[in-house]
């Protein structure tokens, strides 16, 4: 049986991630978003760790604003564009490295840390508590930590509406409406609460739930979708303002689970 890390490594080969965060409207979405609430909590100058960096969207952007950014990604293809669209950047740095050992870094060496990737293909609730345990580890008490997650529902919106919702319900659901969580789905999906119930016992108080992408990747699935520049822009700014509002948080693709390392544990 292929590992995880084969999963990832195959779907990631053939897919254009460098490009997700800018051809879709629900992409541009997802990304301003982020980049909104990365620049809200932490300071300009932080030195941040980006864990699941992908081809370096985020980890680019923060290191030309300003910010000491190490990069750590899981697949080859993405790590090596990573480091090209980097190239010349003196205060990025790129590794391979999975989410679940961060063992290269010292605790406590970074401001804040964004884990914006593994969260999504992370099934075994072993890896799952390693990976965030080893995010708050190396992240100085005081700092801030975003881990983004996808919504179950969403998911099921955005892949199985437009046919095999049966299929896609036996998948991600058990008989008793439970979320399934396994390696072979590739992407899994989370009950809002549910993920939030996840650092009830870690070393972190939270700051905020917010979706990133809204419930547009669903809907920009039809004819009729259009958002001009200027209407996308007012969009933006309008889903910004109810980003973090409690009934919309499950219609949302991406999210975003935001909390600070405690001072003193």
């Amino acid at each position: 049986m292929s590992t995880r890390e084969e999963i990832v490594a195959g779907f990631y080969g053939q897919f254009d991630e460098d490009g997700r965060l800018q051809r879709t409207r629900h992409g541009q979405l997802e990304y301003r978003t982020t980049m909104a609430y990365i620049l809200r909590y932490i300071p300009k100058g932080s030195k941040i760790i980006e864990i699941g960096a992908g081809t370096g969207r985020y980890s680019v952007a923060l290191a030309k604003d300003g910010m000491d950014v190490t990069a750590v990604e899981l697949t080859e293809k993405n790590l090596a564009v990573l480091r090209e669209n980097g190239r010349g950047i003196d205060n990025l740095r790129a590794y391979q490295g999975d989410a679940t050992d961060l063992g290269r870094f010292e605790d406590g060496a970074f401001d804040a840390a964004l884990v914006f990737g593994p969260m999504y293909h992370l099934y075994d609730p072993d890896e799952v508590n390693r990976a965030i345990d080893e995010a708050i580890r190396v992240t100085k008490p005081g700092g801030v930590l975003m881990f983004a997650f996808l919504s179950i529902f969403a998911i099921m919106y955005s892949n199985y509406a437009y046919g095999r919702w049966a299929f896609g319900q036996n998948e991600n659901f058990t008989e008793d409406y439970r979320v399934r969580h396994y390696k072979e789905q590739l992407f899994t999906g989370y009950d809002v609460t549910e993920f939030e119930e996840l650092f009830s016992t870690k070393p972190v108080d939270p700051i905020t739930t917010a979706g990133v992408d809204g419930i547009l990747e669903p809907i920009e699935e039809r004819p009729d979708f259009s958002f001009s520049d200027e209407d996308f822009d007012a969009f933006s700014e309008w889903y910004l303002h109810f980003a973090e509002k409690r009934e919309l948080l499950g219609h949302a693709s991406h999210l975003l689970y935001i909390c600070r390392k405690k001072r003193e544990v």
